[in-house]
This record gives structure tokens, C-alpha cells and sequence, in this order.
């Protein structure tokens, strides 16, 4: 494969997402692609100092348009310094959390204008669009348990402090999203231990993208093993 590709993680609080970002790149590597992880908020150095005004909360009290804003301020920079220059040069970036996250905590869920999210996007990544998102679900109150659990006493962030409804309503956003996009997104059933949830998107992205099995099998005829 001479392009890159791009892959995306994305759900609510807890789901797991960091974890199996990491996990899916450790697997493409062993296949021997060059990755790239990320994460949104952040990724590049502006984006990383955006992403505390965000997950601090200090951007709160402006309301969601203003942290759509900051999103995609953040996102441009991301996209324009990390994800565009490593999918030119055939690399897979795996990002945890991407434009679908906005579309469901400011869209969705914020009421910001779809016409003005659209703008935004627009704006933030163009034509760079994920290759696969892994829709990753739980039910809100164990998705919550286990972000509680990984703070170890630390403060919850900006959407992790937020209630029980505000998470139900992000999984029925994330869960729409799937639903409206089939050809782009799976759904992965994330309250299974760590090694079933990686063993799924393992097969997901083996038969989305052809990064798999498969290419362990070319690679051993093309040297004649």
C-alpha cells in the first residue's frame, strides 16, 4: 500500500479508547507499518497547550460554540503539522478521538448549529478524512467507573465531571453517528476485557483496510518462505 491510512477511535468517557489507540499501533507495527499515534485535543505542540484550556475547563463558561472554536483551532494545527504530512508519506495515523467527538459533545449534545460545526470541519481538516473510525461503547455508568478509576483521586476533566443523563446522551450520539455512517464506522462492544476488545479491532481492521493477516502472508510469499 503506497497511501497512508487513517484510523480513528472514538466514544465516551472510559471506553477504553487510549488503551487500544496504543494497542492498534503496536499491532500494525508488528506487521511492519510505520505509525503514527495522536490524540485530540493535542498532537502538536499548539494543540497540546489548546487542549488544556479545553480539558481544564476554562473554556466552559464561554459555551460550546467557543470550545468548537478552540476544537478546531486545535484540530487545524493537528492536521496541517502531524496527520496530513504522515499520511503523504504512507504512514497510518491512529488518532484517538477526531471530528466525530465534536459532532456529538458540542453538536449533539451543545446544540452548536450543524451549518457552523460543517464550517469548522471545513475549515480544520478539508479533504482529511478517517479511512475507519472504531466506535467504541460501553454503558455510561461503567465507562465513568473506569475513568474514575484511571484518575486515581485526580480531579475529573471538563466532560468526565459532567452527569449521568449528559453521558447517556454522548453514547446515543456516538452510537447515531455509526448508524449515519456505516461505510466509515464500527461499532466495537468495548465492556469486554482489554485483550477481546484488541483481538475485534484487530479483525475490523484487517478486513476494513487489508491490515492484517493477509499482509503477514504476502509479505512471507513475496520472500518465498
Amino acid at each position: 500500500m503506497s497511501g497512508g491510512r487513517f484510523i480513528t477511535l472514538e466514544g465516551g468517557e472510559g471506553t477504553g479508547k487510549s488503551t487500544q489507540a496504543r494497542r492498534l499501533a503496536q499491532h500494525l507495527r508488528a506487521l511492519g507499518r510505520e505509525v503514527v499515534e495522536t490524540r485530540e485535543p493535542g498532537g502538536t505542540p499548539g494543540a497540546e497547550a489548546l487542549r488544556h484550556v479545553i480539558l481544564s475547563g476554562a473554556a466552559e463558561p464561554f459555551g460550546p460554540t467557543a470550545e468548537a472554536m478552540l476544537f478546531a483551532a486545535a484540530r487545524a494545527d493537528h492536521v496541517a503539522g502531524l496527520i496530513a504530512p504522515a499520511l503523504a508519506a504512507g504512514k497510518i495515523v491512529v488518532c484517538d478521538r477526531f471530528i466525530d467527538s465534536t459532532r456529538v459533545y458540542q453538536g449533539a449534545v451543545g446544540a452548536v448549529a450543524p451549518g457552523l460545526l460543517d464550517s469548522l470541519e471545513a475549515l480544520s481538516v478539508g479533504t482529511v478524512r478517517p479511512d475507519l473510525t472504531l466506535m467504541l461503547d460501553v454503558p455510561p455508568e461503567i465507562g465513568l467507573a473506569r475513568a474514575a478509576k484511571r484518575a486515581a483521586g485526580a480531579a475529573a476533566d471538563r466532560f468526565e465531571k459532567e452527569g449521568g443523563d449528559y453521558h447517556a446522551a454522548v453514547r446515543a450520539a456516538f452510537l447515531a453517528r455509526e448508524e449515519a455512517e456505516p461505510g466509515r464506522c464500527v461499532l466495537i462492544d468495548a465492556s469486554a476485557d482489554a485483550d477481546a476488545v484488541a483481538a475485534a479491532i484487530a479483525d475490523v481492521v484487517a478486513a476494513r483496510l487489508g491490515l492484517g493477516p493477509r499482509e503477514i502472508a504476502d509479505t512471507y510469499a513475496m520472500a518465498g518462505a
